[in-house]
């Protein structure tokens, strides 16, 4: 029986691959078949079809030496998650297309859907914090209320979920108001909107970028928050790891990258990419359409919705013209000039947006995740060898 897109379940994965479920079980510790809980039964799991059919045509005997000794010897660790997956190429919050989902829904929205919130109730009639954080950027900001709440808020461990998730708003809510500044109790968009000082019309287009960028794939800040709320830390604290790791992350590279190259860019779209090519061999925030993990599914739906000047939607012209294809840091990088953001606005808004799916990773984690499975292997010398 098919159970979702791409997944299958235990009965099905034998008949098609033939084996007993011992060996299926093999292939799954041994990293030859990706596995994750039936979201309708947890007790259950289900099995990456795609991974069945290679093992079908394949020759099922031949693992590379690096597998032998499971995810552990490669140094992975193994997380299951409720919130995001990528299905048929397009990315899903709790199995909603996040394209689809920018079209109307707020950050709050999504935070309740993440967080797995019932109500709207926690993010509701939150209140300003008289000590403001202080700070030259949204970054410093950011990280600087993370840390004071990591510093104040009590450990994870013996919380009842109501609690926490009522905490993940507070938390979200202060670090809106540190971005934006204190003012009315708008939505977060708003908020940031006023702050920035954009039209109306224009807060909506902060509406969509925080939508799309509120959870990725990425497992860098994945692992990190996760294995920083397994360890009991405090809501705040584990949240601040994954922002922490998210800084160093190829995404928030690229956006530091494409929002410094497209100020030039736009002067002569056709003469920058030609440059970066010729130079670097890259085109700064353009993929490969044909990648299977591609974001462009989520840049187009920004970029389309963006009304971009001439020079801007050049840009990106210039690169489809060559069989390429926009990333989210490229849409991005695109938004904040079309909207004369801060130097720095493209990566505020991935850095914003993404707290909340960290956060959400975190409440996963401490609400009903299962542990992450991780070694430590010592590989340094023998002890007296030396």
């Amino acid at each position: 029986m098919d159970a979702g897109h791409g997944w299958i379940g235990r009965s099905e994965a034998l008949k098609r691959l033939g084996v007993k479920t011992q060996t299926l079980y093999a292939y799954v510790s041994r990293g030859r078949i990706a596995a994750r809980p039936d979201p309708t039964d947890p007790r259950r799991s289900l099995y990456a079809e795609s991974d069945i059919e290679r093992l079908e045509t394949g020759d099922r005997a031949a693992t590379p030496a690096v597998l032998s000794r499971g995810a552990a010897g490669r140094g992975e660790a193994e997380i299951f998650s409720t919130l995001s997956t990528r299905i048929d190429g397009r990315l899903c919050y709790a199995g909603l297309d996040v394209a689809q989902l920018s079209a109307q829904a707020t950050l709050e929205d999504v935070a309740r859907r993440l967080w797995g919130l019932k109500s709207a109730q926690p993010l509701m009639g939150l209140k300003p914090r008289v000590d403001a954080v202080t700070g030259a950027s949204i970054r410093l900001k950011t990280c600087a209320c993370l840390a004071r709440r990591a510093a104040e808020d009590p450990p994870l461990p013996g919380r009842d979920a109501d609690t926490l998730r009522a905490e993940a708003a507070d938390i979200l809510n202060e670090v809106i108001d540190a971005a934006a500044g204190s003012g009315p109790r708008l939505l977060f968009h708003q908020r940031l909107a006023r702050g920035w000082k954009l039209i109306e019309r224009d807060a909506d287009l902060i509406r969509r970028a925080l939508v799309l960028c509120a959870d990725d794939l990425a497992l860098p800040p994945i692992l990190a928050a996760r294995t920083t709320a397994q360890s009991g830390a405090p809501l705040a604290g584990a949240a601040l790891a994954g922002i922490t790791a998210l800084m160093g992350s190829p995404v928030m590279k690229q956006t530091h990258i494409v929002s410094s190259w497209v100020v030039q860019a736009r002067r002569n779209p056709g003469l920058a990419l030609s440059r970066a090519l010729e130079e670097t061999g890259t085109a700064p925030g353009f993929i490969d359409p044909n990648s299977p993990d591609t974001d462009e599914i989520r840049a187009r739906a920004l970029i389309e919705a963006a009304r971009l000047p001439p020079d801007l939607e050049a840009v990106w012209r210039d690169g489809e013209a060559r069989g390429l294809a926009p990333g989210l840091p490229l849409a991005l990088a695109l938004l904040a000039r079309r909207l004369d953001l801060p130097r720095e606005g493209a990566v505020d808004l991935l850095m914003l947006g993404r707290l909340t799916g960290l956060m959400g990773h975190v409440l996963d984690q401490a609400i009903g995740g299962s542990p992450i499975r991780t070694r430590l292997r010592y590989v340094g010398p023998t002890p007296g060898a030396n």
